[in-house]
């Protein structure tokens, strides 16, 4: 991974760098420079808004440009990127994380990288530090062809700020989780099977010094988890739960997340359009959340008590698979009526629900690549966010606003339970209906909440993947969703 150095922002002008970044603003005469850039235009004679106007800049948010420094500074390459509108009161982290994720991006093969955008305190130093170091990933495992540069090795944060030392390791600790958990998301299913998963889980929980504990389908089958069994009798790679615990001495608090771990989803014999399937080698994209956050947790010393279930199963369609019509006995008892075996995801979720119940967590989340119908109606970037108590689903929308990332509160309509009954168990896995399927989803799996529970549903179908071209610190590819968030919570749940 990337290393990251903290420097002051007095010593930009002769710094040993490759490439030294700052940050522009729009203006009515044209492009401005914001703070931390102001030296660095007087060393370069105060020409660099004229230089930038000539060229066409204007400073929107995004926008990159490369200005070669003559020797006017140590370091040969000047690149600028767009802030958008000066901030009237202060700047917000997402800004500079987007902007400097922006700039190590279009570094892509430059070795050292200097961030000289606005760092004036040690929250936008964090911002910086975390968003330079997200657009610096690369996934070039599997690339043997050369075509790909490699990612920048070296930022260096220009900052003069208290406590912006703490801040940078916040922000390494919190970016190196994200960064395993995009590796994950973007491993191709024939390298990441339900007990491959279980592996590097150990391996990295191990590492944090969490408590790890593996059941295998063996223990699954006896101990009664089976959703989880059915979803995954159809493949020859059996399913898993891994339990990872962080405990802290001073702890009052105790959060518990479960994460869905569909290691590849081919919708069984229900299955999915070819067109839908190229992708869904991130339908395990919540349990890795889960693997991330507790890792990042662990290595922050946070004062809160976490748990974290993966919920690893692959979905696949053979002699053995689970048909629709089967009924089988989930963890808390409840039988289920599989009407459709697409939906899948949220069959692992009430087993992990209900054993995560047992830890006497204060509140239980779970994180999801659940339904297409999130992308319907949310699109690809923005995660819903649904609840059984209306303070949390605003709680858990307002942590992730904070980390930037976009979270939307949704209803739990009562009028939709009714759909979800089945003539021969207890509930059914799937409305019969097509509309609100985000939200039926979130209905079920509340069924198996126990009363008293503080319980909250982020399904994040779009926002793990993203299918389109990078952006800000967000590469093509895994992105790392709602890790952030999840360390969030367990931040405003410490001591």
């Amino acid at each position: 991974m990337t290393t990251v150095r903290l420097n002051s922002i007095d010593n930009a002008v002769s710094l040993d760098t490759d490439a030294l970044v700052v940050g522009v603003h729009t203006g009515p005469d044209g492009p401005h420079p914001a703070p931390g850039a102001e030296g660095l235009d007087q060393a370069l004679g105060g020409r660099l808004a004229a230089t930038l106007g000539a060229m066409g800049v204007k400073g929107k948010p995004g926008e990159v440009a490369k200005v070669p420094t003559f020797g006017a500074l140590t370091a040969p390459l000047l690149v600028v990127v767009g802030l958008g509108d000066a901030p009237g009161g202060g700047y917000e982290p997402e800004a500079l994380r987007r902007a400097a994720g922006t700039a190590t991006r279009a570094l892509a093969g430059t070795e050292r990288v200097a961030l000289a955008l606005p760092a004036g305190d040690a929250r936008q130093a964090g911002a910086v530090a975390l968003g330079g170091l997200l657009g610096a990933y690369s996934f070039t495992r599997y690339r043997t062809d050369g075509e790909r540069t490699a990612p920048v090795t070296e930022i260096t944060v220009l900052s003069g700020a208290d406590g912006a030392e703490a801040a940078v390791e916040h922000a390494v600790t919190v970016a190196k989780s994200v960064s395993l958990v995009r590796d994950l998301v973007n491993t191709p299913p024939s390298d990441l099977w339900p007990a491959r998963f279980a592996e590097i889980a150990e391996q990295a929980g191990s590492e944090a010094g969490l408590s790890v504990e593996i059941l295998d389908e063996k223990a699954l089958k006896e101990g009664g988890y089976g959703g989880i069994v059915a979803v995954g009798q159809g493949s020859v790679n059996p399913p898993r739960l891994v339990r990872l615990a962080y405990s802290h001495p001073e702890a009052a608090k105790t959060l518990a997340f479960v994460g869905k771990g569909i290691t590849f989803d081919s919708g069984g014999l229900s299955l999915k359009p070819a067109a839908s399937m190229d992708w869904m080698k991130s339908d395990m994209g919540g349990a890795g959340a889960v693997l991330g956050a507790l890792v990042a947790i662990a290595g922050l010393s946070l004062k809160v008590n976490a748990v974290g279930y993966l919920c690893l199963a692959e979905n696949m369609p053979s002699g053995t698979a689970q048909r629709p019509s089967d009924v089988f006995t989930s963890f808390a008892g409840k039988t289920v009526e599989v009407l459709d075996t697409d939906a899948e995801g949220r069959l692992v979720l009430i087993d992990g629900i209900a054993r995560a119940a047992q830890d006497n967590p204060d509140v239980i989340v779970d994180i999801a690549t659940l339904t297409g119908a999130q992308i319907v109606a949310l699109g690809w970037r923005t995660a819903g966010v649904m609840a059984n108590d209306d303070d949390l689903r605003a709680e858990v929308v307002e942590t992730a606003g904070e980390q930037g990332e976009g979270a939307w509160g949704m209803p739990l309509p009562e009028e939709l339970r009714k759909g979800l009954d089945s003539p021969v168990a207890d509930i059914a896995n799937l409305h019969p209906e097509r509309f609100g399927g985000m939200l039926t989803a979130a209905i079920f799996l509340r069924e198996f909440v126990p009363d008293g529970v503080r319980w909250a549903h982020i399904d994040m179908a779009g926002p793990a993947f993203n299918k389109g071209e990078p952006h800000g610190y967000t590469p093509k590819g895994g992105t790392g969703a709602i890790t952030r968030t999840l360390v969030g919570l367990a931040e405003r749940y410490a001591g």
